[in-house]
């Protein structure tokens, strides 16, 4: 829980800094370009996490990496994080950025639950219809329940589409107790 203070704190912080310059899309857009890089380079993850190479040392590194290829407000929001060793925290910094910038737009987060992983198809479908009855941009990750039978089930900021043959038999079974 903590974490996700953390997460939303800094994200916040980046936020105003990128409103200030009127570089939020270009900020979001390169951070997660390292967002990329982290996890492809596993090893420089390893080295902004390591907590024995001074913050100077990995400031010198990020700087050698990054300088000229990301703007200035984002390069100096990553020495902070080192400097406060909230490094190791970035991708989910970063993840929490976009949902407050998209959240300004209008974007709604949620999940779909599943009994199997769903296509990328199958889930803007979900997303499009989803966003029609909610009158909202949605955004689903898919999760996988194996407690359903089928169909889906969707939570989206605390409201509830069920969709699972489940709930179509225990409505069926309540009804057929009532009558």
């Amino acid at each position: 829980m903590a974490e996700l203070t953390v997460d939303m704190t800094y994200g916040t912080a980046l936020l105003e800094a990128a409103r200030d310059t009127g570089r939020e899309e270009q900020i979001r857009d390169e951070g997660f370009q390292i967002v990329e890089i982290l996890k492809q380079e596993p090893d420089l993850q390893s080295f902004i996490n390591y907590p024995a190479i001074s913050a100077e040392e990995k400031k010198k590194v990020i700087s050698g990496i990054f300088e000229e290829k990301i703007c200035r407000e984002l390069l100096n929001f990553l020495y902070i994080l080192i400097d406060k060793r909230r490094a190791g925290r970035f991708v989910n910094i970063m993840k929490a950025y976009r949902e407050l910038l998209e959240r300004e737009e209008g974007v709604s987060y949620g999940t779909v639950y599943s009994m199997v992983s769903l296509s990328e198809e199958r889930m803007a479908q979900l997303e499009e219809q989803t966003g029609k009855l909610l009158r909202t941009n949605v955004r689903l990750t898919n999760e996988i329940d194996s407690t359903l039978m089928a169909g889906v089930r969707i939570l989206v900021e605390g409201k509830i589409i069920d969709a699972s043959y489940r709930k179509k038999f225990d409505d069926m079974s309540l009804q057929l107790k009532a009558n």
